[in-house]
């Protein structure tokens, strides 16, 4: 029986489009991250796995497990990519597949392999997730700052050839601008209102609502005023409203990250979409609500709201 290659994917984007990051990870001795000064999440997703798969190259007789918390990459490589094959990688709608390049590179890399792809949670705890995580977010926001990247070992202890460079990767697609229809949605969100195709839905926004409860994302102002609309304004638990201002300049860390419950999105308008949550931490729960609004910058909180839930 042959062996088992575990390791985690992630990618990151830190105002999606914008600077991005993507890592993988096995263990301390084995890991490699990367990225670039523009790109999606769904490009750091999608690259994670794509260096992966070009760094196990060699021992392509074992067996590899790859866990993912995007089930964008899951359906991607395991669902959608053979329809897209046969109408020369255009969607259902006939409009052209997003990262096709990156796509069609992993449709190579995946032909003769034994790989096998796991969803899981992501920020839920999950070792190996929290890792290629920390990563993926580490390169972006080293992009985001002029810094050099880590790169990490790698999979060899650093013997890597120019094709699989885990900093830049291959030349990123353009850029098309972020969109509610870009990502398939978590199973366990309810979309209301508008739908595209099959392969199509509202990942981008899940994931930008849940970074502004990140460590990593809190603790960097510029960050945090990537994510924020002009015109933003809050209502915070306690009834006190805040500017965008004034929510940056007290923004830090939260002492226990709580844990989120996506509740469902709703399609406002064209370009604005309102997410519901729940959140549970120390201090009980919270019913949230959030307004999303799409810029020529990419996706932009407006509004946002926190209820205490009583009982």
């Amino acid at each position: 029986m042959s062996a088992v290659i575990t390791a985690a994917a992630d990618g990151s984007s830190l105002s999606n489009p914008g600077p991005s990051g993507w890592a993988w990870y096995i263990d301390e001795d084995r890991w490699a991250a990367g990225g670039w000064r523009h790109g999606t999440n769904n490009m750091g997703e999608l690259m994670a796995v794509l260096d992966l798969l070009r760094q196990t190259a060699p021992v392509a007789d074992e067996d590899l497990l790859v866990l993912c918390d995007s089930q964008y990459v899951i359906n991607s490589v395991t669902k959608w990519s053979p329809g897209w094959k046969r109408r020369g990688w255009r969607k259902a709608d006939g409009k052209p597949v997003l990262n096709v390049e990156l796509l069609q590179e992993l449709d190579r890399e995946l032909s003769g392999r034994r790989v096998r792809f796991e969803w899981v949670k992501g920020h839920a705890g999950h070792d190996l997730n929290e890792a290629a995580d920390l990563r993926a977010r580490a390169a972006a926001t080293a992009f985001q700052r002029g810094l050099p990247v880590d790169s990490g070992p790698g999979f060899d202890g650093g013997s890597r050839t120019p094709a699989a460079s885990p900093v830049t990767g291959p030349s990123p697609a353009p850029v098309e601008p972020a969109t509610l229809f870009d990502d398939p949605a978590p199973d366990d969100v309810h979309l209301v209102g508008r739908r595209g195709s099959g392969d199509d839905g509202f990942g981008d926004v899940v994931d930008l609502e849940r970074s502004l409860l990140s460590d990593a994302v809190r603790a960097d102002r510029d960050a945090v005023a990537a994510l924020l609309h002009p015109d933003f304004v809050e209502v915070g638990r306690s009834g006190r409203v805040s500017t965008r201002g004034r929510l940056l300049a007290t923004i830090a860390p939260l002492d226990v990250r709580p844990e989120v419950q996506i509740l469902g999105i709703d399609l406002l308008a064209d370009g604005v979409v309102l997410l519901r949550s729940r959140t549970r931490d120390a201090d009980g729960g919270a019913l949230r609500c959030s307004v999303w609004q799409r810029t020529p910058d990419g996706w932009r909180q407006r509004y946002h709201q926190a209820t205490p839930m009583v009982g």
